[in-house]
């Protein structure tokens, strides 16, 4: 009871600070009215977070002597089998700024083989998970026993860090936008991924997030801008950074949010985005071993309206499929933490594909 009246009146301190001091909106903002008309036609967005199976980062699936068209079709066949219609991807400022050309080329490609698969994309310009030291060139191997070792920052802390060096990403975010500002291929914008991991203290994140925004609304796409929340605000007495959480309940078109816990704990995270009067896409989840799994979260998201945008698809170098804590070395676990199917296409567990079908089915 003492827990519950804390959460209450941390909920509540952060509505106050929310409407006064954090809350710096920026124009351009879409209605309410407009933003859940556009969700009713669009249906329920339900798919995966996408890398390449044969890239251990966003920089070796984007940059050109690694990009990989022919494993993104077949991999893309095996998500449209599954009913998915969604799949976030994570873009790359480095890769971008040395070849912006051949960058766009690249991303127009990746477009063309979503949509010969019904797929809309969900795309992520900002990221500040992974390591901040992000090059060009051959990318890490494979490492046996690890989630994610090669996944890097973009475009990195020192950058977010010195607004004098946002000319260059500026340039990239508005690019990117106006040139598929009207286009039906891309869903959303996801302009910054977990705004709220700031690494310890290491990235201050605000500035740039509200840059970001600016810049978007300045393109004022078609499509609805978002960025994640990370944590369900004040659940605990240290995860909330509400100047951020506060800037995102201000100007995101769609909530989008992140749960790697209890199904219990997400229903609890989607009453909280309920408030806001928006169409809600949770756009990272499932940690099987955690009782987050599909059985248990995607009944609870398409019952309730809300985009289900799992991590990971199939097993590849970015690891994905071992638990955060996994050690170098260790085997493939019994139990899968992300990822659905292996790298020939076969489900990990056929009784969970079979379910994802009966959730996607129309």
């Amino acid at each position: 009871m003492k827990r519950l009246g804390l959460f209450v009146l941390q909920i509540a301190l952060a509505w106050v600070l929310c409407s006064g001091v954090y809350a710096q909106g920026v124009s351009g903002r879409w209605s309410e009215e407009r933003v859940n008309a556009w969700y009713a036609e669009k249906g329920w967005p339900v798919g995966c977070n996408y890398v390449t199976s044969t890239a251990i980062n966003s920089i070796e699936m984007w940059q050109g002597e690694t990009f990989d068209p022919k494993t993104i079709d077949r991999e893309m066949k095996w998500a449209e089998s599954l009913g998915f219609n969604t799949i976030r991807i994570f873009l790359n400022a480095l890769v971008y700024e040395d070849d912006p050309a051949g960058f766009k080329k690249r991303f127009e490609r990746v477009l063309r083989i979503l949509d010969n698969h019904g797929m809309r994309a969900l795309v992520t310009f900002f990221t500040n998970g992974g390591k901040p030291d992000g090059k060009l060139g051959k990318q890490m191997d494979f490492v046996k026993g690890l989630h994610s070792p090669g996944w890097k920052q973009s475009p990195g802390m020192d950058i977010v860090n010195d607004p004098m060096k946002w000319g260059k990403i500026e340039v990239y975010v508005k690019d990117i936008m106006s040139t598929y500002k009207d286009d039906d291929r891309i869903l959303m914008w996801c302009l910054y991924n977990e705004p709220e991991n700031l690494q310890g203290g290491k990235v201050n994140t605000l500035p740039l997030l509200r840059a970001v925004f600016g810049w978007a609304r300045e393109v004022n796409p078609s499509q609805p801008l978002t960025a994640p929340m990370w944590l369900m605000p004040c659940y605990t007495e240290s995860s909330t950074y509400l100047p951020i959480v506060c800037f995102l309940g201000e100007n995101c078109d769609v909530m989008t949010f992140h749960c790697y816990e209890s199904p219990e704990y997400m229903k609890k995270f989607i009453g909280y985005l309920k408030q806001f009067n928006r169409p809600i896409v949770c756009t990272e989840y499932l940690t099987r071993r955690d009782g987050n799994t599909f059985e248990n979260c995607l009944p609870l998201m398409k019952g309730e309206n809300v985009g289900a945008i799992n991590f990971g698809l199939v097993q590849g170098k970015c690891g994905f499929y071992y638990h955060w804590t996994s050690k170098e070395g260790a085997e493939e676990p019994e139990l899968w933490f992300h990822d659905i199917l292996r790298k020939d296409g076969t489900p990990y567990k056929t009784e969970e594909t079979d379910f994802i079908r009966t959730m996607t089915r129309k």
